[in-house]
């Protein structure tokens, strides 16, 4: 099937929802570190610090005012995966029962992407927000109020470089998805008309358009950073560029790993309930 028809069925049949002391220099990046703003987190299974960055300002103002109001007061970590993230802040898990489906509440309102992926990027620890599919959140805006930590996995930099190619692939076709959203009615004139050639012309039309406006814009590529990082500490580096990173773990990644861990069921729910028993902003 012509990928222009696979777009048109799915358009017609599908609603998708996704529901993350050794001198000067590191004394200064440690004082750099005390002007954040740090927020601590009590769980069943420990205790953990994030620092917010101030780079993501809408998404750092608004974490600490859901932590001031108890929002993220005895929130579960709802969705773990091993060599991923564990997330969390889905308020319905405050009385879920044993059994209830989570990651779908939420406070009302969303907050704008924030993407810096060349500074701030998936690596191991880091704070990010989670947020619906791109079908129904083409702007890619955050969740108001679920996050993630990633504990990912490390990778070679042949693997890096094999998955800069695919990411560079998934790219290509959204732009193509979106060409194609603009030139609905035109499609399903062909479609009605079963002028399958139409639609094959149109369809390497489009495929053209995609490739130059990639071509245009750039080719993603992994900064030394990134592959420094990857590499050694690990992550999750699929996610760079499509999710607001926003912090990170200072303190306590022992905990976030004993999560990590945890017995799951088949919707990623650890088994046992782990328990947000209180967030404070650090005065």
């Amino acid at each position: 099937m012509p990928r222009i028809n696979q777009l048109l069925f799915i358009l017609l049949t599908i609603l998708a929802f996704t529901a993350c002391g050794a001198g000067s220099k590191k004394q200064a990046k440690d004082m750099e570190k005390d002007t954040r703003t740090l927020i601590q987190f009590e769980t069943t299974v420990g205790n953990f610090t994030v620092a917010l960055y101030d780079e993501t300002p809408q998404h750092r103002d608004n974490f600490i005012k859901l932590v001031k109001d108890g929002v993220y007061d005895s929130t579960l970590f709802h969705r773990v995966i091993k060599n991923f993230m564990i997330q969390a802040g889905d308020p319905d898990s405050k009385t879920a029962s044993d059994t209830a489906m989570l990651g779908g509440g939420d406070v009302g309102y969303t907050v704008p992407a924030e993407f810096l992926p060349e500074k701030y990027f998936h690596k191991k620890g880091v704070l990010a927000a989670a947020r619906q599919g791109d079908e129904v959140n083409p702007t890619k805006a955050s969740s108001g109020c679920q996050f993630y930590i990633v504990t990912g996995r490390k990778f070679t930099q042949d693997q890096l470089l094999n998955l800069e190619g695919k990411m560079n692939e998934q790219r290509e076709e959204a732009i193509f998805d979106e060409l194609a959203r603009k030139h609905m009615k035109e499609i399903y004139k062909l479609r009605r008309a079963n002028d399958n050639a139409g639609l094959m012309q149109l369809q390497d039309s489009l495929e053209a358009q995609a490739h130059k406006i990639i071509k245009e814009e750039g080719y993603f590529k992994f900064t030394p950073e990134q592959v420094q990082a990857y590499t050694t500490v690990g992550g999750a580096p699929h996610l760079d560029g499509n999710y607001t990173v926003f912090g990170e773990v200072i303190k306590g990644m022992d905990t976030i790993e004993t999560i990590e861990i945890a017995k799951t069921n088949r919707a990623d729910r650890p088994l046992e309930n782990i328990r947000i028993l209180k967030a404070t902003v650090v005065e």
